[in-house]
């Protein structure tokens, strides 16, 4: 996600909610780009630029991208906490709070909201060029 062209539009940490048991919170660097989100644990260093051969440390970095995420659910404020819930299109929740005052679900909304009309976009320009091409003799 983060190859060329594609640059970070907001860094910093969100806890998510672990799947297991106990469902702890959990630190996660996080790294918002115009394509999706990445999830890095907090002692992990972000992956390069132009990525190197397949590492087993990068097994560790999730990557959220916005072609498969549906919607951001659930926003609620409590103490000094914003919980929020990421829906992806297989139907997957994933649980994060951050600080108030970050405003991460608003960032993660815009850029999937903007994600998503760059594709339609590009799905009508792809269409039409298809029309045209039909209607030359």
């Amino acid at each position: 996600m983060l190859e060329s062209g594609c640059k970070a539009v907001k860094e910093g940490v969100l806890e998510k909610r672990s799947d297991g048991l106990l469902q702890l919170w959990k630190k996660k660097r996080c790294i918002l780009t115009e394509e999706g989100l990445l999830l890095i644990p907090p002692k992990q260093q972000p992956p390069p630029p132009q990525p190197p051969l397949p590492a087993e440390p990068a097994a560790k970095i999730k990557e959220l991208h916005f072609s498969n995420m549906k919607t951001v659910d659930c926003v609620e404020r409590k103490g000094k906490y914003v919980y929020f819930t990421v829906v992806m299109a297989e139907g997957k929740e994933i649980d994060f709070r951050c600080a108030q005052e970050q405003g991460w679900n608003a960032a993660i909304t815009l850029q999937m909201v903007q994600y998503k009309n760059r594709q339609a976009i590009l799905a009508v320009r792809s269409t039409r060029q298809k029309q045209q091409h039909l209607a030359q003799p």
